[in-house]
């Protein structure tokens, strides 16, 4: 370690969120001190693992403990820890850098609503800097476990462009937070301001948190710190305690705590698990998605605790992927101490309690899905705008309990008007048509598209319902769910329209009668068309647009292809089957050019095919020679043309 005090500038980033958080969280300042002392509890957790596999790490300081200290005199608050520590290094790297994943995204979602933003940055779990919401300046002096007394570190800010590190000294390991208040912060120098935040925010910490008793000094008029010791938290595992001890805010209160989010849950779900495996634990479904929901690979939020000791953040294996908003603890009384993530992939016993942590998070949203009460059912759709895209994930990923997750999907609908008006594969089925034997759906990029579909005309004419799939993991959806209460879904742009007892025969001999009458027509648009299309045919699903595209039953959908592609992947060859509305005056209008030597049959052709094309979202190979198409046939029909 150097011998000199440097002077070292904080990352871009770190400025940034300095002065949003000071800005944006000052109306609940208080709230400091509970990230102090969580970071204190995580240091002290992280320290207790480390001994797991080096005892000797404890030295003669076994008994892990937080304190909280202050000093009117001086005008400073001391949240101290005997954790794990920090070394010169680690001091630079999380004191000075932000080296979380997806850093960049969480800028990037600021929109300089400063409540809105307040929540972000919770969620971004940067405690540790929301020393500066009170104090103008803040030390840290650490002295990592393992290291000499003279090799602790002196870490010093004014919360501005730069920090200063330099060598020091400390008894015993650890760490020191000092917080030098700004004026106007005196009620922080007050031991029953400061008992009545740790009690409402830290009162779930399971170490001790420490605090030198008080007492009246008569002379002075004031209470006096004493030398004996008293612990102001409960100190015991929530979790571990009977649910009925527990109140709702203490619930909360834990739940910011191992989430770091200043929000309050949602929802949340407590139990103890007994038989041939015993663990407990208490999950949580968040108010708001994190904005690194998308990042499959980030870490979950679930930590794993063994006979009440801390093993490890984020413990990937309790929860599958499309879970991954699930935050919590889970306690087991069977798991080695010495667990490793290694092991964990391995083990039975793992297996089991992920099971049984899934069932109980769908449980919990299976209660608020299906409630009578208003409140909670508005509450389910809170999560299902905030986490139903993930939720989705999990039809194709939890064969298991497919069916249960079906039944809590939710989607936009022809029978609503908005997006955000959803419907449940259970409602779509209690309203289908007598005689309906499908469940019918279009797949679009925009819910816009969706609801505009040309392949709607026909639902819509007939009064069938058909639900509108906009999100990009629909696709997948519908490829892993093929039917729902034995009725089986289908795209309404898949294969020829089949509507079951729903289409009478009139309208069938129609078709078949102007299949024979176009046929000459048909042969010739595939012909002028090329390699671009699979086929050209009549259709019944047109009312009142001239053409559509469509796939084959089996064939990868013009939506997922375009999904693939701008994704990266390499797409299986897609032709399109062209459909023609033989009552349309456009197609009229062709068969009328396929008599005339000198027309411009192509053109109407590769209208027809571009129009769809673009009434589906897709995009032109050629954009130009489509207006120009345009213009040229504008001009020719306005100029007396044919």
């Amino acid at each position: 370690m150097g011998a000199t005090k440097e002077t070292l500038g904080f990352q871009t980033e770190v400025k940034q969120l300095l002065q949003l958080m000071i800005h944006s969280l000052y109306s609940n300042k208080e709230i400091f001190l509970r990230e102090l002392i969580s970071n204190a509890s995580d240091a002290c957790d992280k320290l207790r693992f480390e001994a797991l596999a080096n005892a000797d790490i404890y030295g003669d300081d076994a008994d892990l403990k937080i304190r909280v200290s202050f000093d009117k005199a001086a005008r400073t608050l001391t949240i101290s820890d005997n954790g794990i520590g920090l070394s010169r290094d680690e001091a630079v790297e999380h004191l000075g850098t932000i080296a979380k994943s997806g850093t960049r995204e969480f800028f990037s979602a600021l929109t300089g609503d400063q409540a809105k933003d307040a929540h972000l940055i919770g969620q971004f779990g940067v405690g540790f800097y929301s020393s500066f919401i009170i104090a103008d300046r803040v030390t840290v002096v650490s002295r990592r476990a393992g290291l000499a007394a003279d090799q602790a570190v002196r870490w010093e800010s004014a919360g501005e462009g730069d920090f200063t590190i330099e060598p020091a000294e400390r008894a015993g390991r650890g760490t020191d937070v000092i917080l030098h208040l700004r004026d106007g912060e005196d009620e922080y120098l007050s031991g029953w301001k400061i008992r009545s935040i740790i009690r409402k925010y830290s009162d779930h910490i399971t170490l001790p948190i420490l605090m030198k008793k008080e007492q009246w000094d008569a002379e002075k008029s004031e209470q006096v710190t004493t030398d004996e010791d008293e612990t102001v938290n409960q100190a015991s595992a929530l979790w571990a305690r009977p649910k009925s001890e527990i109140s709702d805010e203490q619930y909360t209160e834990f739940y910011k705590h191992v989430a770091h989010d200043f929000e309050d849950p949602l929802a949340h779900v407590h139990a103890r698990v007994e038989g041939k495996q015993e663990y407990t634990q208490l999950l949580y479904i968040p108010a708001r998605a994190p904005f690194d929901l998308w990042d499959r690979n980030a870490r979950h939020g679930v930590k794993l605790y063994v006979k009440r000791v801390f093993i490890m953040d984020d413990a990937e294996q309790l929860m599958p992927l499309y879970l991954r908003f699930v935050r919590g603890i889970v306690d087991s009384n069977d798991l080695p101490l010495n667990v490793s993530r290694e092991i964990l992939q391995e083990s039975k016993d793992i297996e089991a309690i992920r099971g049984g942590c899934v069932k109980k998070v769908l449980g919990l949203l299976e209660g608020l899905a299906d409630s009578d009460d208003a409140a909670e059912k508005e509450k389910y759709a809170k999560f299902w705008k905030e986490f139903g895209r993930v939720l989705k994930e999990g039809v194709g990923e939890d064969f298991a309990n497919k069916e249960r997750i079906a039944k809590l999907l939710r989607f936009a609908s022809t029978h609503a008007d908005t997006a955000d008006e959803t419907v449940s594969l259970a409602d779509y089925v209690s309203r289908m048509k007598e005689g309906q034997e499908k469940i019918y759906y279009v797949t679009a990029e925009t819910f816009t598209a969706a609801k505009n579909s040309p392949h709607l005309e026909i639902f819509r004419k007939k009064g069938i319902e058909v639900l509108l799939l906009s999100d990009r993991v629909d696709e997948w959806v519908t490829g892993s769910l093929t039917e729902f209460e034995g009725k089986q879904l289908q795209s309404v742009a898949k294969g020829g329209v089949d509507l079951g007892a729903l289409e009478d025969e009139a309208e069938k001999e129609e078709v078949a009668k102007a299949a024979d009458e176009y046929k000459e027509l048909l042969d010739k648009i595939k012909g002028a068309l090329g390699d671009k299309v699979k086929d050209v045919r009549v259709t019944l699903r047109l009312t009142d647009s001239p053409s559509c595209l469509v796939s084959d039953e089996h064939d990868v959908g013009g939506n997922l292809s375009r999904i693939l592609k701008a994704a990266g992947q390499k797409a299986p060859d897609f032709k399109p089957i062209l459909e023609i509305n033989p009552q349309h005056p456009a197609v009229q209008r062709l068969k009328y050019e396929n008599s005339d030597e000198g027309s411009r049959f192509g053109d109407w052709a590769n209208l027809l095919f571009e129009q769809a094309t673009l009434a589906e979202g897709g995009t032109l190979d050629d954009p130009a020679g489509f207006v120009r198409r345009i213009n040229e046939l504008m001009l020719a029909l306005s100029g007396g043309g044919r």
